[in-house]
């Protein structure tokens, strides 16, 4: 004879992805709700500059966080490149790396960067809590 089975188990989830547990349902975290920090749309002026090479790109961002943006720009960053992102209002630089390949859209390449240390300051906005903190 076979064991009985529990009812209402909760399906296997990825490793990593942590799960949001209601009162009869567990689902995956969403993209959003795994997010390190919250992303504010915000679209101003950025310098990138890439080591050796001797003009800066000029561009702008797309989303801002705590911890990186997504810039546009007119030419795509490989993934893995080492560059600092200039403040051109406030002339801050911070130092950052392309997390992924690069997009294209209407605008431009999509370049998704991030801080090697985390500069919520960088930006000169306030970002809101998180809510799921």
């Amino acid at each position: 004879m076979t064991p009985p089975q529990k009812l209402n188990a909760a399906p296997p989830v990825a490793p990593g992805h942590n799960v949001k547990r209601g009162a009869a349902v567990a689902r995956p975290q969403t993209a959003e709700e795994r997010r390190r920090a919250q992303r504010v749309l915000l679209k101003m002026p950025v310098i990138i500059h890439i080591p050796g090479k001797a003009n800066p790109l000029h561009g702008f961002t797309h989303t801002v966080s705590a911890s990186g943006a997504m810039v546009v720009l007119p030419e795509g960053i490989p993934m893995g490149t080492k560059l600092s992102i200039e403040n051109p209002k406030t002339q801050k630089k911070v130092e950052a790396h392309v997390v992924r390949p690069p997009q294209l859209n209407a605008d431009g390449s999509l370049v998704p960067v991030e801080f090697t240390t985390p500069s919520p300051q960088f930006w000169n906005i306030f970002f809101p809590p998180n809510a799921s903190n």
